[in-house]
């Protein structure tokens, strides 16, 4: 089992030195991965329904909890570690141009070390955000579809050309490119429409919250049908509170369990500290980690 820390810039580690000590400790810990969040803005009094609250609503507070974007902040804490992977859990690919943000997720990969980002993608639930941003928000699903196939040409392509309904280039180079010509892709969500969209695309599939069974059967479903093999398809989950359910969640093609740093986002906190991720490290990755 892989052992990843999610959450990881809310809160006291929005604050550039907090950050970096809390990189280390999870690097030194054994831990394998550090996963961001993302929202550009959260306006007041927003009406869409938060998908991961029985209310609907965001925490009490969270409306103008500070969110480091995430792409920033993950370059800051590679260039103070050196196997760490780098992790965005989410990003809201629709709100972004594809072609800029392919460029700095190539960017970052190519100074952080290549082979140590993994991009999490995600389609966004807050209507008021796209709306601020001059998204449109009822074709972000087709937009995320589109922009993955984008930023893969960007990335595999010599020069790289595509033609499609939201974004069309021809010819063209965007350097530097990632090493090994692509950038994993873990799609986010604990929706039908995610489980299916990260087995036609995805390199990895993260949801949101727990480990839902019948989302990994869709899953699965949609990479055959895809011609894909979903055993391909790397697995990461919130981490359970009890850690004796770590390894039933390996029997069941669990790659990786993501345990969470801050409770910012809904979830508690199973670590708070860099002593408490050293700690973690010690009583469950030594043992369980592979």
């Amino acid at each position: 089992m892989k052992f990843g820390l999610r959450y990881a810039s809310l809160g006291r580690y929005a604050n550039g030195p907090a950050a970096v000590e809390l990189a280390q400790a999870a690097e030194a810990a054994g831990f394998d991965s550090i996963w961001t969040v993302e929202h550009v803005v959260v306006p007041h009094a927003y009406q869409s329904r938060y998908p991961y609250s029985p209310t609907g609503r965001m925490g009490p507070g969270l409306e103008d909890f500070p969110i480091p974007d995430p792409l920033i902040w993950l370059a800051y804490v590679a260039s103070a570690t050196r196997t760490l992977r780098l992790g965005t859990a989410i990003l809201i690919l629709p709100q972004r141009n594809p072609v800029v943000t392919a460029k700095a997720v190539a960017t970052l990969d190519h100074l952080a070390g290549a082979g140590r980002v993994l991009l999490g993608i995600g389609v966004g639930w807050l209507a008021e955000e796209f709306a601020t941003l001059g998204v449109p928000f009822a074709d972000r699903g087709a937009r995320t579809d589109e922009y993955v196939a984008a930023m893969r040409a960007l990335w595999g392509q010599e020069r790289a050309s595509f033609t499609g309904r939201f974004v069309t280039f021809n010819d063209v180079f965007c350097r530097p490119r990632p090493a090994a010509g692509r950038i994993p892709i873990v799609v986010g969500g604990d929706t039908v429409a995610a489980a299916r969209r990260a087995g036609r695309l995805g390199d990895g599939y993260f949801p949101a919250r727990g480990a839902p069974a019948e989302l990994f059967d869709e899953m699965r479903r949609a990479a055959v049908a895809a011609g894909r093999d979903p055993s391909d398809i790397e697995i990461t989950v919130s981490a359970p509170a009890e850690v004796s359910e770590i390894e039933a969640l390996a029997k069941r093609g669990v790659a990786r369990v993501a345990v969470p740093v801050s409770s910012g986002a809904g979830l508690p906190a199973q670590v708070k500290t860099p002593d408490d991720v050293v700690r973690y490290g010690k009583d469950v990755i030594a043992r369980l980690g592979g």
